[in-house]
């Protein structure tokens, strides 16, 4: 399932709004919409706005939140503003007001409760990534530290034996 947002004549230039997106395509679209605040980006403002669109669209679809994602964050061109401005010898130097369109699509993931996995699906519903969820991540951690932290100790006592010899 799809989730759409759509906002067209932005009076942003679309190089300033990809450079903002290339900040939070990685995010989910829950940690991107509280992050966007944050940047000092007059771009990030709007594009809140469009992925604040998105979120409420999910929900009204009652998809859940933490299951969504970025499926697509477009950013065109949309037309151009000729403007002028006074030059030297009262000569009209020209420029271009450039606007924007965003288009936000959020996908969902989809839980397998088979086999615990979380698998990111196609339309055409082959799978294209998997990853697996929680407690065999959090144990590796765990046991990475414990490792770390009986070296540390091993590598103490070493070193008070050489001391004292």
């Amino acid at each position: 399932m799809e989730v759409k947002s759509v906002q067209k004549y932005i009076i942003t230039s679309p190089k300033k709004m990809r450079e903002v997106v290339s900040m939070i395509k990685k995010l989910s679209p829950v940690e991107a919409y509280d992050t966007l605040p944050f940047l000092s980006k007059k771009a990030s403002v709007k594009l809140r706005k469009v992925i604040g669109s998105a979120l409420a669209n999910a929900r009204q679809k009652e998809l859940k939140e933490e299951l969504l994602y970025f499926k697509e964050i477009q950013i065109g061109e949309g037309p151009r503003l000729k403007r002028w401005r006074a030059g030297a010898r009262g000569m009209a130097k020209p420029y271009k007001r450039r606007m924007s369109h965003i288009r936000v699509v959020l996908g969902v993931k989809e839980v397998d409760k088979k086999q615990d996995k979380k698998v990111v699906t196609k339309e055409v519903g082959r799978k294209v990534g998997s990853e697996k969820i929680g407690i065999t991540k959090k144990k590796r951690k765990d046991e990475l530290k414990v490792k770390s932290a009986e070296k540390s100790e091993v590598m103490l006592k070493k070193n008070r034996k050489e001391k004292d010899n």
